[in-house]
Parts: C-alpha cells; sequence; structure tokens
C-alpha cells in the first residue's frame, strides 16, 4: 500500500506526460500480483469501491481530535481525504501488524458491510502513515482523481512492458481486474484474444485543424454532432453499447440495444430525438436527461428517444474492416444501413463543398443545437486507435462568448485544493438581479487562478458550507460551445462546455450581459 500511496504522490505532482508514464511503468514492473493488478484497476476507473461514505469518516475522525481543528483544517484544505490523512492520530497502543497491501484493502474494502465498516477503517488507518491513509480513504470513497486518463495508464503499461498499447485496447474490456492474463502476457505467456465476445475497440480520434492547408479533395466533410460517442458491438447474439472511455452503457440504453442485432461494430453519435414526430436530433442538454441512468425509466425513454447517427463500420460480421481505407469503410456502412431500424439508426451525411471558404461558410451557418462544427476525415484513411496526424481533423465552431459576473468559488481538488478555482457566474436579469448561468474551473494560467484566488479570499460576503459568496464586482468572459434552454437551472439557460476565455477587470459588474441576451443566443 506504500509503494502505491508513494506513486499517487509522485503522479499528483508530476506535469510531464513521459515522467507519469515512467513513473507507472516503474511501479509496475516492481510491483508483485495482485497489487499492481489492483492499482492499474485504479488507475484506469476500474476499480469503483465506495465502500464508506464521507459521513463515517467525518464522524470518526471528529472522535479522536477536536471537531473545531477539523472543521478549520478542512476549511483550509479542501480535501477530505487528504486532511484526515494529517490529522489522523498514531495509535495509543502500536499495532505489530505490518501495513496493509493493496489487495488486502481492496479485499477488505470489496466485503464491507455497513456495521463492520467503522472498525475495518479505524484498523487500516491505525496501520499506515499519512500517504497511505490518503490513498485508503481515496479508494474507500470512490474519490480517487489524479489528472491520469485511462489511456495514459495503458500506455504506461505497453511501455513498460514494451507491448503495443493498440493490442491492450483490444482485449481490455474482456478482462477483469486485477488483470492477470495481462502480466501473464507480458511475462512470457499467451497474448489474450477478444474471442466470441462483444469487446470495445479503441475509437479512432481527430485531431483540432488550426490551419487550412489541407487539399480539400483528399478529405471529406461530415457534420459533428454534439452527443456522445457510443461503439455498438453485436456478437454472437449479445449486444454491448460501449462509451468513448470504454465503459458498458448498455444498460442505459437498452431501447437502442434492443434494436440492433446485425453482427457488427459500428461506430457513431448517441443523440436523442427532440421532435419525435420530426425526428431531428436534441440539444445535448436533452441527452443529459438519459445519461447517468443506470436503469431508465418508460417515461424517460419516451420522452428521450434514444438513435445513433452512425460514422463508420470497423467490423462487418466476422471481417475487420479497420485496415480498409475511409472509401471502402463507407461503401459498406452504405450498403448495410438498410438492414437497421431506422428508428434507432442513421447515417451521418457526407457535407459536399467546392473549396475550403463555401465549407466554412456551412459550418458557421450551422447554428443547430445538435452540431458542434465539421469532421474533415482523409478519403484513404484506415480506422486506427488514437489520434494520427493528417488523418482525421475536427473543425469546431468559434465558440460564443458573454460576460458574467463571479457569484460563488469553491475549492478545487488535487493541486487545486487549496485555491478557490471552480467559479459560478451570472447575468443579469430583467429586474436588475445576478441569476447564475454557469460553472467553470478551466481556460485561466496558473497566475491568473492565484489573481483569482486572491480576489475570492478577499472579497467572500457569505459562507455556504464549501462554498463561499463574493461581492459581485469580477467579471469573467465566458467561452461555451453552445446554450440550450433548462428546467433544471433558475435562470433557464445551460451552457455547453463553459471556460474562462478572459478576465475582464476592465469592465464594470453592470455592464456583464443579461439573461436575455443568452436566450437569443439558443439555437
Amino acid at each position: 500500500m506504500q509503494a502505491f500511496a508513494a506513486l499517487l504522490d509522485a503522479l499528483l505532482y508530476t506535469r510531464s506526460r513521459n515522467a507519469k508514464l515512467r513513473l507507472i511503468g516503474d511501479y509496475l514492473r516492481a510491483t508483485p500480483d495482485p497489487d499492481r493488478g489492483w492499482a492499474l484497476a485504479a488507475l484506469t476507473g476500474g476499480l469503483d469501491l465506495k465502500a464508506v461514505q464521507p459521513k463515517l469518516i467525518r464522524t470518526l475522525i471528529e472522535d479522536r481530535v477536536d471537531p473545531v481543528l477539523f472543521r478549520m483544517s478542512h476549511d483550509y484544505v479542501g480535501d477530505l481525504a487528504e486532511t484526515v490523512a494529517l490529522l489522523w492520530p498514531d495509535p495509543l497502543t502500536p499495532e505489530t501488524r505490518p501495513a496493509p497491501t493493496l489487495g488486502e484493502v481492496v479485499d477488505r474494502l470489496r466485503a464491507l458491510s455497513r456495521v463492520d465498516a467503522p472498525k475495518v477503517v479505524v484498523e487500516l488507518l491505525d496501520r499506515l502513515e499519512p500517504p497511505g491513509r490518503y490513498a485508503l480513504l481515496k479508494l474507500a470513497t470512490g474519490a480517487l482523481r489524479i489528472g491520469i486518463s485511462a489511456r495514459l495508464a495503458k500506455t504506461a503499461f505497453a511501455q513498460g512492458f514494451g507491448v503495443e498499447v493498440d493490442a491492450v485496447e483490444e482485449v481490455w474490456h474482456g478482462l477483469s481486474p486485477p488483470y492477470p492474463e495481462l502480466f501473464e502476457w507480458v511475462a512470457g505467456g499467451a497474448q489474450p484474444t477478444a474471442g466470441d465476445v462483444a469487446t470495445f475497440r479503441p475509437f479512432m480520434l481527430a485531431h483540432p485543424l488550426d490551419e487550412l492547408k489541407l487539399d480539400l479533395a483528399e478529405y471529406a466533410a461530415e457534420w459533428k454532432w454534439d452527443g456522445i460517442r457510443i461503439q455498438l458491438v453485436h456478437v454472437a447474439g449479445q449486444t454491448r453499447l460501449f462509451s468513448r472511455a470504454g465503459d458498458d452503457i448498455t444498460g442505459s440504453f437498452p431501447d437502442v440495444a434492443a434494436a440492433f442485432s446485425y453482427p457488427a461494430v459500428l461506430d457513431g453519435e448517441l443523440l436523442v430525438r427532440g421532435d419525435v414526430q420530426g425526428g431531428e436530433a436534441a440539444s445535448f442538454n436533452a441527452l443529459q436527461q438519459r445519461l447517468g441512468r443506470k436503469t431508465p425509466t418508460g417515461k424517460a425513454m419516451a420522452d428521450y428517444p434514444a438513435f445513433v447517427r452512425i460514422y463508420d463500420v470497423l467490423f462487418d460480421g466476422a471481417e475487420d474492416l479497420r485496415a480498409q481505407p475511409w472509401t471502402t469503410r463507407r461503401a459498406r456502412l452504405e450498403a448495410l444501413m438498410p438492414r437497421l431500424d431506422p428508428a434507432r439508426f442513421d447515417l451521418s451525411a457526407v457535407i459536399n463543398a467546392a473549396d475550403f471558404p463555401a465549407l466554412e461558410a456551412i459550418r458557421d451557418g450551422a447554428r443547430d443545437a445538435a452540431i458542434e462544427g465539421l469532421m474533415l476525415k482523409r478519403r484513404n484513411s484506415p480506422y486506427v486507435a488514437g489520434r494520427r496526424t493528417g488523418l482525421w481533423y475536427k473543425w469546431k465552431r468559434d465558440p460564443l462568448v458573454a460576460d458574467c459576473v463571479m457569484m460563488y468559488a469553491q475549492r478545487g481538488h488535487g493541486k487545486r485544493s487549496s485555491f478557490y478555482s471552480d467559479y459560478t457566474f451570472g447575468c443579469w436579469t430583467d429586474d436588475g438581479q445576478l441569476s447564475p448561468v454557469g460553472k467553470a474551473y478551466s481556460g485561466f494560467t496558473d497566475a491568473e487562478l492565484a489573481m483569482l484566488d486572491k480576489f475570492v479570499r478577499a472579497n467572500t460576503v457569505a459562507r455556504f458550507g464549501p462554498v463561499r459568496e463574493v461581492a459581485k464586482t469580477m467579471v469573467l468572459e465566458v467561452a461555451f460551445d453552445s446554450i440550450h434552454r433548462s428546467t433544471r437551472h433558475k435562470s433557464g439557460v445551460a451552457m455547453r462546455f463553459p471556460r474562462i476565455a478572459r478576465i475582464r477587470t476592465d469592465k464594470p459588474a453592470a455592464e456583464a450581459d443579461t439573461v436575455a441576451a443568452l436566450i437569443k443566443l439558443i439555437a
């Protein structure tokens, strides 16, 4: 457990991608089974324990230290696990038992009952030093977030053992933690294979298009739809839906899964119908009504019917088409579309334009609620995992912007746990009141973060738990991809991907934008 805690600590304070790859690779090579498999599962999001509620952790620490001291410390640090790890007192009678291994921690947390939880958590914390306590609490509460993507962790495994990351991705979702097959393979055993199971294949991704230096004749253009990218897999009578991260979301969209029975692996965008009669795609805000529901209700499926706009075909039956050029795969996709239920599946259209200026005009003129921009796909490109230069590009619309007033702030997580880095901002209503329209925690530099944190501390007017209300004087220029009506927000609008574009110290708060002006931006 100490080695895993040291790895987490190092990763939190390492910015370099290559350095992170080396840290993870060195750990995986030096650590025995099953600890390294559980660590790999934790780093890739495959170890979701959530065995302990934060309320229990607070109760345990307040039984051992002055509650006022704990609350003041938690307020300053901003992270429960870090605060408790540092404040937890050494046991009066030192334990002679060694620190638990990561495997022991996982086994005990997976078998934890509500009655046994206090005793087990106390025993484990007493056997650990502060770094180990921090790692334990993060695992136990399901809050392990250290800025490591699943792809990066898999890449570290591949580089650490000298195998291809694409070969790892190919079989990853057919394996379970602590992944004994993977480690047997890199030790000289047989390579795992996907076999006759519905497994996830890594998506092909696109680079942002920064300059118009491409030959448009060599590329096909499609709309970039604003839903969630999914992979449809039907093998041996079994259907699975996978998200971009490789998560199995079949249970969340049983209506789509039930309609897909053609033996193939397809790449597409999951959307919902905005108007059931007209059949057009609704905004991402409508899709959110279906996301995150492990078992959707009949009403949710009826009110927000899901469908998939198909982009590509990876397998047609048992035939692997990924090495074929895009033109060949497109022809095969067009040929198989009539075999799919048109109520649940349609084809992403190819956009024809004479040149880039004409294509740019088409892109800029499309403010459809479900369109983010354009995709450019090289006509001779194979379907390869990850981002490959020169093959696919995403050409997003220029963002919308609005001047908003900071209303509330909250501390961040990890390296930002000591900074007020999450900002809720608002715009003016017709009666002269500020109404929240969004929340952002990105887009600013470290220097700007320090300045904003100082402003929050100096201008706090009220406290609501971890949230600070601030004086309404700081104007933030907020960039966002689109805006939609929302019944979940008091202002009646919801921004898509808001981020701080500029800090407008030059602008009085009274001159910030109005909610009415935002409503006019709705497609």
